[in-house]
C-alpha cells in the first residue's frame, strides 16, 4: 500500500480543501449541499488516514533531503500564488455583487430595454410599486424581464410575492384568485393598477403607458369607402387593420369606425383621422367635411395604394401632396427578391423617424411627393437607388413585367410624407389657436395590414405617425421588440443546479483529474 500512500494523500487533501471551500461559499450565500459537505470531509479525512498509515515513513525520509526543502519551497510558492488568486476571484465577486453592470451582447439588443420603455421610466414624476404574485420556482421566469426596470429607474419598486405565503398582498390588493392560479404582476401607481399576465416587456410598459398617461386621444378610422377594417368581417385577416388598431389602443389611444355618410361630420372628439387604403370614390359632402376637418387645424393619415378607385388625389394636390401614378420597383432591396415588395433603405429628418435605424417594409407601393413650395413637408420613407417608379402601370399589371425608362421616377423614392399645410391651404375656416393642421401620406396601404405590422419596424412607423399626427412627440420611440432570442426557460432548481456543477463539482473533478495525472507521472518507469 506504501506505492499508493502518496495519492491517497493528494486525494485526502481534495476531499478536505473543498469541504471547507464548500462551508466558506455556503455562508457567503451560495447554494450548498449538506450531503456533498459530509461526503468531502469523510473521504478526506479517510484518504488522509490511510495516507497516514502507510506514508509517514516515506515522508520522514524525503525531508532530511534537499529535494524536500526544494519541494517545500515550490510548494509554498503554489500555495502562496494559490491563495493570492483566489482572493482577488472573492474580491472581484464582492465588487460585481455590489456594483452590479448589465451587459447585452445580443446583435439585437433582445435582452435590454427599448427606447419607449427607456422614456417612460425617465418621464416618471411618482413612485411605480410591482408586485410579482408567482411561486418561487415561477419567478424565474418573470424576474430577468422585471429587474431591468429597478436597474433603470429608481421610482420602480419590485416585490415577488409567494401567494400562499403572503395572502397580506393578496388580500390588500384584490387579485383575481383565477389570476393568481396562473400568474399575475400588479403594476400600480398611485390608487391606480394594471394587472399584466403575460409579464413581457411590451406589456409592461404598455401598462405604466396607460397609467401615466393623462387624458384620453381618439382615433377614427375612415370606413364607407373599401378602407381597410378594424373590426368586423375582415378585419382579422392579412390585409386588415386589427393589428394596427390594437397597437394603438395599447398606447392609450381610443380607436374608433367613423362613417361620415351617416354623422355628417367629423366628431369633436377626433384628434387624428385615418384614410386606410379607400378603393371607392368619396362623395362631394364627404370630401367637403375632410377638408374642414383638416384646415380646422385637424389631423390626418392617409394610406393610398397604387391605382386606388379613390378621388382624394385632387385634395391632396390642394393640400400639398402628390400621389405618383407609379408602381415601386427595387430588385435589389425587395424582399428575397421579390421587387414590389420594397424595404425603405432611408429616412428624412422628421420626428416620426428620429430614431429608426432598421428598416421598414412596403408591398405594391406608389411614390409620394411633397408639392413645391406648398407646406412643410418632409420626405418621410426612401427606397434605395436602384429602385424606381414603374409609369407603365397597364403592361406592368398585365404581364407583370417593368424596365426602367425616360418617364419613370429615379430612386431614391419617396413613399410617404409629413408635414404641416401652408398658409394657401387655409380656406373658409382658420385653423383654431395653437392648432396646425397635420398631414401624413403613405403610398401604401401593406405596410400596416396584420401582415406586415410585425415586420422590422413597420409598427413602429405606423404608431410614430399617430404620435406625431397627435402632438404626442415625447411618445415616439422604438417600441420592445417582439422577437425572442433562441433559448431554454429554466426552472430555479435547474439554475442552481448548474451553479453548483460549476461552483463546487467541475473544479473538483478537475482537481481529482490532475492528482491521477500527477501521481500517474511519479509512478513512470525512470522517475
Amino acid at each position: 500500500m506504501k506505492r499508493w500512500s502518496s495519492l491517497f494523500g493528494a486525494l485526502g487533501l481534495v476531499g478536505v480543501v473543498f469541504g471547507l471551500l464548500s462551508v466558506f461559499l455556503g455562508l457567503a450565500g451560495a447554494p450548498t449541499d449538506l450531503y456533498w459537505i459530509g461526503a468531502n470531509f469523510v473521504f478526506g479525512v479517510a484518504f488522509l488516514l490511510l495516507w497516514g498509515a502507510f506514508g509517514l515513513d516515506q515522508l520522514r525520509e524525503r525531508l532530511a533531503t534537499g529535494e524536500a526543502r526544494r519541494a517545500g519551497r515550490y510548494g509554498s510558492s503554489a500555495i502562496l500564488s494559490a491563495a493570492a488568486g483566489l482572493a482577488i476571484v472573492a474580491l472581484l465577486a464582492f465588487l460585481t455583487s455590489e456594483n452590479q453592470v448589465r451587459l447585452d451582447w445580443s446583435e439585437a439588443g433582445l435582452h435590454s430595454l427599448s427606447d419607449q420603455t427607456l422614456g417612460v421610466l425617465e418621464g416618471l414624476d411618482q413612485d411605480v410599486e410591482i408586485v410579482a404574485f408567482y411561486p418561487p420556482l415561477e419567478a424565474a421566469k418573470v424576474r430577468d424581464v422585471l429587474d431591468r426596470y429597478t436597474y433603470v429607474s429608481d421610482r420602480v419598486r419590485i416585490d415577488y410575492a409567494d401567494p400562499n405565503a403572503r395572502p397580506d398582498l393578496v388580500e390588500r390588493h384584490g387579485v383575481d384568485a383565477e389570476k393568481l392560479a396562473q400568474g399575475v404582476v400588479r403594476v400600480s401607481i398611485g390608487a391606480e393598477s394594471v394587472d399584466v399576465d403575460e409579464p413581457t416587456e411590451e406589456n409592461l410598459t404598455n401598462s405604466l403607458v396607460k397609467l401615466t398617461r393623462t387624458g384620453e386621444k381618439t382615433v377614427y378610422f375612415l370606413e364607407g369607402h373599401g378602407e381597410r377594417g378594424i373590426s368586423g368581417e375582415g378585419s382579422a385577416e392579412a390585409p386588415g387593420f386589427s393589428g394596427a388598431a390594437d397597437a394603438l389602443r395599447n398606447e392609450n389611444y381610443r380607436v374608433e369606425s367613423l362613417l361620415l355618410a351617416t354623422r355628417g361630420e367629423v366628431p369633436e372628439d377626433a384628434d387624428v383621422v385615418v384614410i386606410a387604403g379607400p378603393v371607392r370614390p368619396f362623395l362631394p359632402e364627404e370630401t367637403r367635411i375632410l377638408e374642414r376637418h383638416l384646415r380646422g387645424g385637424g389631423a390626418m393619415l392617409v394610406l393610398v395604394d397604387p391605382r386606388a378607385n379613390t378621388d382624394l388625389y385632387g385634395p391632396l394636390e390642394e393640400w400639398g401632396v402628390t400621389l405618383g401614378e407609379d408602381v415601386i420597383v427595387d430588385r435589389v432591396q425587395g424582399l428575397f427578391g421579390r421587387a414590389t415588395t420594397p424595404f425603405a433603405a432611408g429616412y428624412g429628418e422628421h420626428p416620426i423617424t428620429a430614431g429608426m435605424r432598421d428598416v421598414t417594409m412596403f408591398h405594391v407601393a406608389r411614390s409620394v411627393k411633397a408639392r413645391p413650395g406648398a407646406g412643410d413637408f418632409v420626405e418621410l420613407v426612401l427606397t434605395g437607388e436602384e429602385a424606381w417608379g414603374e409609369t407603365n402601370l397597364d403592361l406592368f399589371f398585365a404581364e407583370g413585367r417593368a424596365e426602367l425608362g425616360g418617364d419613370d421616377v429615379r430612386g431614391p423614392v419617396p413613399m410617404a410624407v409629413a408635414g404641416t399645410l401652408g398658409s394657401e391651404a387655409e380656406g373658409e375656416e382658420a385653423p383654431q389657436p395653437g392648432a396646425e393642421p397635420r398631414l401624413v401620406v403613405f403610398g401604401d396601404a401593406d405596410f400596416a395590414s396584420n401582415q406586415l405590422l410585425g415586420a422590422a419596424l413597420n409598427r413602429d412607423l405606423l404608431v410614430n405617425s399617430i404620435n406625431w399626427l397627435l402632438g404626442d412627440v415625447e411618445f415616439i420611440a422604438i417600441r420592445p421588440k417582439s422577437s425572442r432570442a433562441s433559448g431554454r426557460q429554466l426552472t430555479a432548481e435547474q439554475v442552481s443546479n448548474i451553479r453548483y456543477l460549476s461552483l463546487f463539482v467541475l473544479p473538483q473533478g478537475i482537481a481529482v483529474a490532475g492528482v491521477f495525472a500527477w501521481w500517474s507521472r511519479r509512478r513512470a518507469p525512470g522517475r
